[in-house]
């Protein structure tokens, strides 16, 4: 199946249960909303699932695209993405959470073909402010999939206040040989699908309250299961990908993680840019400046004469992203030579303090992880 043949199952799936597609192309929430990007499926719906009434009924399923920057360090291993697409379903006080999990493992095994030897879930199995999921871990037993509990792992929510609730994720085998193990002891066990419980609302004093409607909220990774549904090693060598690899490791002499760096950061780059954001030292500008000079950083290792003039336009979309980017390039280039300068000064030889650090940000606007490279 390609990507579209996978968004289209899903979505079908959903809509002849009596879903309605919401719409969820964009990064940017609302003005009204502090948060700089959207994050996940749930993230716009949150006044909803505090019990106001959505426009579109009780069931809703849509395809969101979100940018999460909490996992930078982790970008370039196999799963990890910056800006990514959340397939996601909800019941807005409408069907109970064992419902949703038969309909996700009808899913999975119909709609998809995942044979059930390559699922393994796990619950929550309760803390001292909540009991076991005894509801979920009962429902799976009597679909006949292995099921663990856990404590530390098993619980969603979109930040330290708000929604929340005790979640059931749906594990896939990834591993060469028949699946062994389980996802708490082996990290083949990949995680695709996530059926929240939603029905409790964190406040500010950390406390847990019942939310006025017991919902569902459930998110599956679109990059991680097309990876999963095509067989490939990794989200990089999926459909979704294939110009950027196809491009970058020709251009560039560059090993497998570091072209996944460039691969991410280029591609979400292009997307924030696409909204209309653009590079800045504030807010969502800020995010994108770092993104561009963190790809900068891994493209000049070792050799600093490559360029982002050498993409093709195809991968660039539209002339003033190209613009734009090639512009970043510059300034960054520029930044880092004056830093050369100031750090060639004999007060900056040998070991530098905090105060030397926070000197050189703030003045100079080097941020630490930079100074390092810049001293030798």
């Amino acid at each position: 199946m390609n990507t579209d043949d996978i968004v289209r199952t899903f979505l079908d799936f959903y809509r002849e249960r009596g879903h309605e597609v919401i719409t969820g192309s964009t990064l940017l929430p609302p003005p009204s909303d502090p948060v700089l990007f959207t994050t996940s499926g749930m993230h716009p719906l949150t006044p909803y699932l505090q019990g106001r009434p959505h426009p579109q009924g009780r069931r809703l399923v849509n395809l969101q695209r979100c940018l999460r920057t909490t996992d930078l360090d982790e970008i370039g291993d196999l799963t990890h993405l910056t800006v990514f697409e959340m397939l996601g379903s909800w019941s807005l006080g409408d069907y109970d959470h064992p419902q949703s999990l038969r309909w996700g493992y009808e899913l999975l095994r119909d709609g998809f073909g995942i044979p059930r030897e390559k699922l393994y879930v796990t619950v929550f199995g309760g803390d001292e402010q909540v009991g076991p999921d005894l509801e979920s871990l009962y429902t799976w037993r009597e679909l006949g999939l292995p099921v663990e509990s856990t404590q530390d792992e098993n619980w969603w929510s979109n930040g330290p206040v708000g929604p929340c609730g005790p979640d059931s994720e749906i594990f896939y085998w990834t591993g060469d040989g028949p699946p062994e193990g389980s996802p708490t002891g082996d990290s083949r066990w990949v995680e695709i699908w996530n059926h929240v419980n939603m029905r409790l609302e964190r406040g500010e004093d950390g406390g847990l309250v019942s939310l006025r409607q017991v919902n569902v909220d459930t998110g599956m990774g679109l990059e991680r299961l097309v990876s999963v549904l095509q067989g490939r090693r990794s989200v990089y060598e999926t459909d979704l990908f294939e110009p950027w690899m196809r491009t970058v490791p020709l251009l560039w002499d560059l090993d497998e993680r570091s072209v996944r760096v460039v691969c991410d950061h280029l591609r979400s780059s292009v997307v924030v840019l696409e909204e209309g954001v653009r590079p800045s030292n504030t807010g969502r500008g800020y995010v994108l400046r770092r993104l561009i000079r963190r790809l900068l950083t891994v493209l000049w290792r070792g050799d600093d004469s490559r360029t982002l003039c050498d993409l093709p336009g195809e991968l660039l979309g539209t002339g003033t992203v190209r613009e734009v980017l090639l512009d970043e390039e510059r300034r960054f280039s520029q930044l880092l030579e004056r830093g050369r300068r100031v750090l060639s000064r004999p007060e900056f030889r040998g070991p530098l303090s905090d105060e030397d650090y926070r000197y050189l940000h703030d003045t100079h606007g080097l941020p630490r992880e930079w100074v390092g490279g810049l001293q030798r």
